[in-house]
């Protein structure tokens, strides 16, 4: 690892902070041609075309819709979103406008952008994912990501679905009835029993690939002021910094029992992360709190470091990297 690091550090200095479009960082997902291996995750600026649009503009592989579903949610009230030295904790509760404002914002981001675009959608049972998805399919996204793993709207939702293998079975079969030509991501979080039987799971049941992991939780942060928890919702799940190697052994094992392409995301804030990643056998690598953290100029800066350290290497592209952390 420190010889990794040392390496990549020396690529740092003096990079451009201009996009590299170079053919040793593209990558392919689910048949779609993507010119970064990077993703925006779903729920950050995910809300409109123009957020989406900058997002791309900004290196992006392949943007993520924020989690929309039938109707409008207000969400947790504030504070939902609590910043702390290692990460986020985020009880913002799936707050979204409901689907036809939100496939207004997809057609019209697919009008001003070539760059792939991943609608995220969620249900509160297996028929709403179907509708849902009926509906999503028309803006005609280019991967439909299913959220079965929220885990601060268990209250209002019951179990998160990737609870239960009949459940998520269901849900994916039935996205999968309605989602036509479109493939269809299934995101999985370590709420769950074991996270490589709900990937296999998710295989079985016809899904394309597996987005893994979602936020962790729920965890609680106490104002030690007022005695009481900060969050309004008491709870909320954990991102950032602090979630990345919970992430890096889901995408491990993930990777040892399918063979699914896997969108990794959580906790990714630098290049290394990315190729850590990689090298446990993701395909793409989402990019959600790294963006608070660094600005959107994160996509362009790990594009031009990842590109350098190929060439560093002397291989051709990022296949040769992926998955090389298996024996």
């Amino acid at each position: 690892m420190q010889s990794l690091r040392k390496t990549f550090l020396s690529f740092r200095i003096g990079s451009s902070l201009s996009v590299i479009m170079q053919k040793n960082i593209t990558t392919k997902l689910c048949g779609l041609s993507l010119s970064s291996p990077l993703v925006l995750a779903s729920g950050i600026m995910g809300l409109s075309a123009s957020s989406l649009k900058r997002i791309a503009d900004a290196g992006a592989g392949a943007v993520t819709s924020k989690s929309f579903s039938s109707e409008e949610r207000k969400g947790h009230p504030c504070p939902a979103v609590l910043p702390f030295e290692h990460g986020y904790l985020n009880a913002v509760g799936l707050s979204n406008p409901g689907i036809e404002d939100m496939i207004f914002e997809v057609t019209e981001f697919k009008k001003r952008s070539a760059v792939p675009l991943i609608a995220s959608i969620f249900g509160k049972s297996p028929e709403e994912f179907g509708s849902v998805t009926e509906k999503t399919a028309q803006a005609k996204p280019n991967l439909i990501e299913v959220n079965v793993s929220c885990p601060n709207v268990a209250s209002e939702f019951g179990k998160p679905f990737v609870v239960d293998l009949r459940e998520l079975e269901a849900v994916t079969k039935t996205v999968k009835r309605f989602s036509g030509e479109i493939p269809v991501s299934v995101k999985l979080s370590l709420q769950c029993p074991s996270i490589t039987e709900a990937a296999k799971c998710c295989e079985q049941s016809g899904a394309n690939a597996i987005t893994a992991i979602n936020t962790v939780g729920p965890g609680m942060l106490i104002d030690v002021n007022t005695h009481r928890p900060i969050l309004s919702n008491l709870s909320g799940g954990m991102s950032g910094p602090a979630i990345f190697p919970l992430t890096v052994k889901a995408v491990y094992d993930i990777y040892e029992s399918v063979k699914l392409p896997i969108i990794a995301t959580g906790g990714v804030t630098s290049t290394e992360d990315a190729l850590q990643l990689i090298m446990a056998g993701a395909t793409a690598v989402g990019i959600g709190s790294g963006i608070h953290i660094r600005g959107i100029n994160i996509f362009s800066q790990i594009n031009c470091e990842l590109a350098k350290f190929i060439q560093s290497l002397g291989i051709k592209n990022l296949e040769e990297l992926r998955g090389s952390a298996h024996g």
